[in-house]
């Protein structure tokens, strides 16, 4: 399959690394001749790497889009109108408004549209799942998830769109449902007009999960942890480890009692996540399986973001739209 990769900054160099190694036919577009002479000398013909993407559509059958978010609409809705299939980078897009349009663009042109949620895909990921599954904890009672770490700040979107978003999808796909309730606090302390902390406490039903992502705490911090009434599920995606750690509370005559009965250390090995991504991606478009994260999952994230900055400038909780359709309004 012939695939055109857009984008070639710090993350579309991966990208089309792995895109290579996966063996498409592919073709780069980028507007800075620099990263189409690097792409060139990373073993893409000469011929296949264009300034403009739309150049390359007739030549190609799927588009992988790794450019900034307020460029997305744009650049899908011309290659779905073009018949192509499209891999977009999260966000989806800029708004959630936006999402639905592309939503529906790509059920119209009956072509693959997937969403580059890649936590998914993660071994740390799978392994959650399986404990999940299994009912390890029992019922659970709460999350957490942190992305945060000193860096600097992306130039389109705020962290809570391109990094507590993360976490906002992976909750919804652990517990299999969507948000319901958002509540938000927010910083701008650079002065950017984007916000650069935030802590989300987000209700998936009647579980809730706070989520913290910021550009500050030293170090580089991809962690989450799961609660349930018979244990907790501490999951390090940087380092892909997770531990169960099993105990409860039993309460004995008038007082409780904390009962820790062991710690164990789960498997959580596999492809790398961003290759077995972009296989989901090919396999989709070649008709061997649904696609893995769709538009609408996409716009039920960028819907708890709005949300979250609702919440933030009016100091209140927000509730989302009835489940389980992802693509209508908050109120």
């Amino acid at each position: 399959m012939d695939v055109l990769l857009v984008g070639l900054g710090r993350w579309g160099e991966k990208h089309l690394r792995v895109l290579r190694e996966l063996g498409v036919g592919l073709w780069v577009a980028d507007v800075s001749p620099a990263r189409l002479a690097w792409a060139v000398k990373q073993g893409v013909e000469p011929a296949r790497a264009v300034a403009d993407y739309r150049a390359a559509l007739p030549r190609v059958a799927a588009v992988d889009v790794v450019t900034p978010a307020d460029s997305h609409r744009a650049i899908a809705g011309a290659c779905l109108a073009a018949g192509r299939h499209c891999f977009l980078e999260k966000p989806l897009t800029a708004t959630a408004a936006e999402g639905r349009e592309l939503a529906a663009a790509a059920r119209a042109a009956a072509r693959v549209l997937q969403v580059g949620h890649i936590f998914r895909f993660h071994p740390v990921t799978a392994t959650l799942r399986q404990a999940l599954a299994a009912g390890r904890l029992g019922a659970v009672r709460y999350a957490t998830g942190r992305f945060s770490g000193f860096k600097r700040p992306r130039t389109d979107v705020g962290v809570t769109q391109t990094d507590a978003i993360h976490y906002f999808d992976l909750f919804a796909h652990l517990f299999a449902r969507p948000a319901t309730r958002v509540a938000a606090l927010q910083r701008d302390y650079l002065g950017r007009g984007l916000d650069d902390l935030s802590v989300t406490i987000v209700h998936y039903g009647e579980i809730p999960a706070v989520v913290e992502a910021n550009y500050f705490a030293p170090g580089t911090f991809r962690d989450c942890v799961i609660v349930g009434e018979r244990g907790a599920l501490v999951a390090d995606y940087g380092a892909s480890t997770v531990s169960l750690h099993l105990g409860e509370h039993l309460k004995r005559g008038e007082a409780w009692e904390a009962v820790d009965t062991g710690k164990e250390e789960l498997p959580a090995r596999g492809e790398e996540p961003l290759r077995l991504e972009l296989q989901a991606f090919l396999d989709a478009c070649a008709g061997r399986r649904p696609c893995a994260v769709p538009a609408e999952d996409g716009v039920a994230a960028l819907a708890v973001v709005e949300a979250a900055a609702t919440s933030a400038r009016e100091g209140r909780t927000i509730t989302l739209a009835a489940a389980p359709d992802p693509r209508a309004l908050i109120r």
